[in-house]
């Protein structure tokens, strides 16, 4: 099992790295080309999710992305670390960033169109929420790669 640990700071410039890096990775893990497309869609909605509600909370802890190659799999954890006060983990997604006294029904609009792109994206997606943040993770079966000499 291989993974790649990604971090940057939440700035939107850098959701397009994040972006370019989980695409080449997914094709050396042997992702099938045609969904390629969908990987970068998809990360890049999750990255800015994620960028979005650490901008917003005001919170300057890196937005990590984990790529990881298994057996037959790989799956990609977009992380953020705005913590959701009084919801255990694996509540409601769309609930994720808003605490008491905040005022974010915009926010859970964008929010809720976020997860839905995701959703129609990539058949396997797990949206977890707590006190240490979130993580939407998200896996693509993968082909046998070949290789010839």
């Amino acid at each position: 099992m291989a993974t790649v640990e990604l971090r940057f700071s939440a700035q939107p410039e850098h959701v397009r790295t994040a972006r370019l890096v989980a695409a080449a990775v997914a094709r050396r893990a042997g992702v099938d080309e045609a969904v390629l497309d969908e990987v970068r869609l998809a990360v890049g909605e999750a990255c800015s999710r994620a960028v979005g509600l650490h901008r917003s909370h005001g919170v300057t802890a890196p937005v990590r992305v984990l790529l990881t190659e298994e057996e037959k799999s790989f799956s990609i954890e977009v992380g953020d670390e705005v913590p959701v006060s009084g919801v255990p983990a694996g509540a409601e997604a769309g609930k994720h960033g808003s605490g008491s006294g905040d005022d974010h029904e915009d926010a859970d609009g964008r929010d809720q169109m976020g997860l839905a792109v995701i959703s129609g994206l990539v058949d396997d997606v797990e949206v977890t929420t707590g006190e240490q943040g979130g993580v939407i993770r998200m896996t693509w079966p993968t082909n046998p790669v070949t290789i010839v000499s």
